[in-house]
């Protein structure tokens, strides 16, 4: 008993420690599109024929949380192909 009074302290610094990494949000992230093998940042960009637009093709995604490859489809890019028409988006760092 005297040995696990004794760890009590560790015990609460290693569960505080997972709750403090498994309930922090996550920060906000972007949206991303790619062309041409190059990642754009597109999170300020209004989508139109002045930028860029989705349009429908099978297979395919549009728009992801984040770049190269490191994030999740966005809801309702499934099937869309991401399209550039502006070539001074800024690309994704």
């Amino acid at each position: 008993m005297k040995n696990l009074a004794g760890k009590l302290p560790l015990i609460a610094f290693v569960v505080a420690a997972f709750a403090a990494v498994a309930f922090t949000s996550p920060k906000n992230v972007g949206e991303y599109g790619q062309s041409g093998g190059i990642w754009y940042d597109v999170t300020n960009e209004t989508p139109g024929p002045s930028s860029y637009e989705c349009d429908n093709s099978p297979n395919q995604t549009c728009l992801y949380d984040q770049a190269f490859g490191m994030g999740q489809p966005l809801p309702g890019s499934a099937n869309k192909l991401f399209v550039l028409h502006d070539e001074d988006i800024p690309r994704a760092e």
